[in-house]
C-alpha cells in the first residue's frame, strides 16, 4: 500500500507573528520536523505552502502550492493539492504547528486506520489535521472546495471519520497534541 506524507505549511500564522513553518524547535524548523517524522513512514513527502514561502524551503524538498482554483482556501485545499500532486493509496497529513508529534505516534495512528479518514481526539479536543486520508476522498474534498465548504471538521463529520483517542498513541498526549499557535506556547513546551 503506497503512502504519501503531506505537510501543511501554508497557514498565515497571524497569532504566531511569523510563518510557523520556519519557527524552530531545537535546531530544526517546524516544517523540517514534520518532514522528518513523515519520511520514516511514507514513500514520499510533499510540503504544501504559500507561493511566497517556496524559496525558504530546502532544495531537496518536494514543495508545492495550492491548486490554483483553490489557492488560499485553507487546510482542505492543502490536503487536496498534496493528494493530487502524487498518486497513492493513502495520505498521512501533519500540520507544521504540531512539532511534538513523532513518527511513533503516527505509526500507531496508522494501525487504527482501516478505511476513510482517521484522525486524533485528545483530551476532548479534535485534531483533524493529524490524520490519514484514503485516496477516494479526493472527490469529496474537491466537491467541498468547489462549493466553498471549507470546514475540515464538517467534512470529517459528514464522512463518518474514525477518531482515535490520543492516549492510545502516546503516554504524553497533552504535550504531543499541542498546537503551537503563539510563541509563548513554544516556550512552555
Amino acid at each position: 500500500m503506497s503512502t504519501i506524507g503531506i505537510v501543511l505549511a501554508g497557514g498565515f500564522s497571524r497569532r504566531f507573528g511569523s510563518p510557523k513553518a520556519f519557527a524552530k524547535y531545537g535546531d530544526k524548523y517546524f516544517y523540517e520536523i514534520a518532514v522528518d517524522v513523515l519520511r520514516i513512514l511514507c514513500d514520499q513527502v510533499v510540503i504544501v505552502t504559500r507561493p511566497e514561502l517556496i524559496q525558504r524551503h530546502g532544495k531537496e524538498d518536494h514543495v508545492l502550492t495550492d491548486i490554483v482554483e483553490f489557492a488560499g482556501f485553507g487546510p482542505l485545499a492543502g490536503i487536496l493539492s498534496g493528494m493530487e500532486s502524487v498518486e497513492a493509496d493513502r495520505y498521512v497529513v501533519l500540520p507544521t504547528d504540531m512539532p511534538y508529534v513523532t513518527s511513533e505516534v503516527l505509526e500507531r495512528l496508522m494501525t487504527f486506520h482501516e478505511k476513510g479518514i482517521t484522525a486524533v481526539i485528545s483530551k476532548n479536543r479534535q485534531h483533524p489535521l493529524v490524520s490519514i486520508w484514503d485516496n477516494h476522498f479526493k472527490d469529496a474534498l474537491r466537491n467541498a472546495l468547489e462549493n466553498e465548504r471549507l470546514s475540515v471538521m464538517k467534512l470529517l463529520d459528514e464522512n463518518h471519520s474514525h477518531w482515535v483517542p490520543g492516549y492510545l498513541l502516546t503516554d504524553n498526549e497533552e504535550l504531543v497534541f499541542t498546537n503551537v499557535n503563539t510563541p509563548d506556547v513554544l516556550e512552555r513546551g
